[in-house]
């Protein structure tokens, strides 16, 4: 698993993000079953970064938390199939590994919703990166019982890891 960390950003945080990344990321892949080694890129940003990549992309004209632009189209969550499909598309021609995408994070949001929720700026963070890490592999929750799985795999990703609400 390579994760490409970069913080434009001066935020720096008690724990490391390169390594939380890497855990987050590889838990969250091993427990969707993804068959290769992958790359993701993480960027971190503030509100006005965030922002300005909602807007360009998604066309929403507002901060958000986390926004995670996949490099695979699914047909079904974690189905890795498609990938050797689009083989050119999809593996870094260096290294083999599939690349999965960007996840785009505002630190300023990680910051601020770790206090509203009263937790850890460590578990908010880890939080953000598996619900990415989800998005990455195909998952949504435009619908309930989409959210409903979205939320009991990233709690199960956090979980094994160690990282509560206490922590």
């Amino acid at each position: 698993m390579t994760c490409y960390v970069e913080n434009e950003t001066e935020k720096v945080f008690s724990f490391s993000v390169e390594e939380t990344v890497k855990k987050v990321a590889e838990t969250v892949l091993d427990s969707e079953q993804c068959p290769y080694e992958a790359v993701v890129n993480v960027l971190l940003t503030d509100n006005e970064g965030i922002r300005e990549f909602n807007r360009q992309y998604r066309k929403i004209d507002r901060e958000t938390d986390v926004l995670s632009f996949p490099n695979l189209a699914y047909g079904e969550p974690a189905d890795f199939s498609r990938a050797e499909e689009a083989e050119a598309d999809c593996f870094d021609p260096d290294s083999g590994e599939l690349v999965l995408g960007d996840i785009v994070l505002s630190v300023e949001k990680v910051e601020e919703q770790a206090g509203c929720y009263g937790h850890s700026e460590l578990r908010e963070f880890a939080f953000l990166i598996a619900h990415s890490m989800l998005h990455l592999c195909g998952y949504d929750h435009m619908e309930a019982p989409e959210a409903a799985v979205m939320e009991e795999k990233q709690e199960k990703v956090l979980g094994v890891l160690g990282i509560t609400r206490n922590r």
